[in-house]
């Protein structure tokens, strides 16, 4: 009997370059395939060729042993292939059900029946672990939330085969879950589904097999037994890499970012108190909506703190007051590089020096030839992945544009640097290089706050890791009291419980 899905010699090609070359590719009802490799690996064309968005230079697509053509994403949709990409197809101004059934809506004498539309989408929300309205609007849910809305977009369609590109990467720790679980109850059903992912550890729990690409070619399989987490990484790569996280340094200072009390415009009545010393990680974890977020644009000054203080090697800053926080050496990195961290048009150029104009200044004009050698010292510094600083940075992959992102502040000699989910969507190996990054900062005697939903992230980089529950401070774990499970239970404290450590 045939495979579900056969992708047979496949390869496509953007004028000289060979995005992907001879892959071949099977998928099974009622299995997960996780299909794992670096950005630029060729997993995105391979999928958008199996959606519908592109077509291939040579080779074919068989469903049922039967050879298709996919022409458009309506053609694969009616193929019952549902693509659920990693960045979301939604409409802010329309409501949950709206969006799911955009185009689909139930009528009755000619208009949209709410009602019925209604009905048809609590299900799918239930399944999902989402306790909303169907009629709540798109521009109140958090990130995680409108993924989910994504996903459930995508079961309304009674897909066959369901593609998750990165669905995780706006999740917290619980949404995850939820999802994985969800991934796993769908298999059961007799559904196939391919698997993108980053974070491997969820490809160790999901997948029935491990497809790798790498360069546009087939790097390898690994069957269940074989999966685990340097095997992928090797596959990936090409080559071992045991230690994904870097040693940490040892030597650590006196404080450098002290926060007493301070609170956030969404969380006027929780509280957080902290120190973090020259030279440290501190991890910050929490649950959606925790106000992780809320409290690092506190401290950068994009929002104004209701109360508290915020002192930089014992000077207060002004509270909503970006330019104080900057002229103190606080930066930040923000959880979304392209709308918040870089302007997609501009060149790596323009985007790195974008902070810094005043050092290329030469008599009220800006001297270009210097300005263009020291950002390609830059690039190269920081690994960025381009022709060229001219390159526009919307057209680099999320690795590259988060080094950008980096080399903006970092160059500026910061004494507080705030990541807020530094490696989301990014691959094994960018984030190695990002990693080390961190912790090379950290040894200039730099003070770092890293946001992170990653768990193994977390663990991994982290000297101590502060947790949140609506916008309180939970606790401070100590190196020897780090796990997963220490970080749940204060993930979900009771708001308002005083924080067990604030040192």
């Amino acid at each position: 009997m045939p495979a579900l899905l056969q992708l047979n010699k496949i390869s496509k090609s953007f004028g000289p370059v060979q995005a992907l070359s001879g892959v071949d590719f099977e998928l099974d009802a009622g299995e997960v395939v996780g299909l794992i490799g670096e950005n630029g690996a060729g997993k995105s064309t391979l999928m958008n060729l199996l959606g519908g968005m592109l077509q291939p230079t040579s080779g074919t697509i068989s469903l049922d042993g039967q050879s298709v053509k996919i022409t458009d994403a309506i053609s694969a949709a009616q193929r019952g292939i549902s693509f659920v990409h990693q960045e979301l197809n939604l409409l802010d101004n329309l409501d949950i059900a709206g969006n799911i059934f955009l185009g689909r809506e139930p009528r009755r004498r000619g208009c949209i029946d709410e009602r019925k539309l209604a009905e048809m989408t609590a299900p799918l929300l239930e399944q999902l672990g989402l306790d909303i309205t169907p009629h709540q609007s798109l521009a109140h849910l958090t990130n995680g939330q409108k993924q989910l809305v994504e996903i459930a977009k995508a079961l309304s369609m009674d897909a066959r085969i369901l593609i998750l590109d990165e669905p995780t990467s706006s999740l917290t720790i619980q949404e995850t879950d939820t999802l994985l679980s969800l991934v796993e109850n769908l298999r059961e059903r007799g559904m196939a589904i391919i698997f993108i992912t980053h974070r491997l550890t969820e490809i160790e729990r999901v997948a029935d097999r491990v497809v790798a690409l790498r360069d546009g070619e087939l790097a390898g399989h690994l069957t269940r037994e074989e999966t685990n987490r340097d095997a992928m990484i090797s596959l990936m790569i090409g080559r071992d890499l045991s230690e994904v996280y870097p040693v940490l340094p040892t030597e650590i200072g006196e404080p450098v970012l002290s926060i007493n009390e301070v609170t956030t415009q969404r969380w006027p009545a929780g509280g957080a108190s902290f120190e973090i010393r020259a030279g440290e990680i501190l991890g910050l974890a929490g649950l959606v909506g925790s106000g992780r977020s809320e409290l690092a644009q506190a401290v950068f000054g994009v929002d104004e703190s209701p109360s508290g203080t915020i002192t930089v090697s014992g000077e207060t800053l002004k509270r909503g007051d970006i330019n104080d926080a900057i002229n103190h050496g606080v930066f930040l990195a923000p959880e979304d590089r392209k709308a918040s961290g870089l302007v997609l048009e501009m060149s790596v150029r323009e985007n790195m020096t974008l902070n810094s104009m005043s050092r290329f200044n030469r008599r009220s004009r800006i001297d270009f030839k210097k300005e263009k050698a020291q950002t390609e010292e830059w690039r190269q510094q920081f690994s960025v992945k381009a022709p060229d600083v001219e390159q526009a940075v919307g057209d680099l992959s999320g690795g590259n544009q988060q080094k950008v992102v980096l080399a903006k502040w970092m160059t500026l000699g910061p004494k507080v640097m705030i990541f807020d989910e530094p490696t989301r969507g990014i691959d094994m190996g960018a984030r190695h290089e990002i990693y080390q990054t961190m912790v090379d900062l950290a040894k200039t005697g730099c003070a770092i706050l890293m946001i992170s939903s990653d768990m193994e992230e977390l663990l991994g980089m982290s000297h101590r890791i502060a947790v949140m529950c609506e916008g309180h401070l939970t606790g401070i774990l100590e190196p020897a009291e780090l796990s997963e499970e220490s970080i749940m239970k204060l993930a979900v404290e009771t708001a308002g419980k005083p924080a067990v450590s604030t040192k």
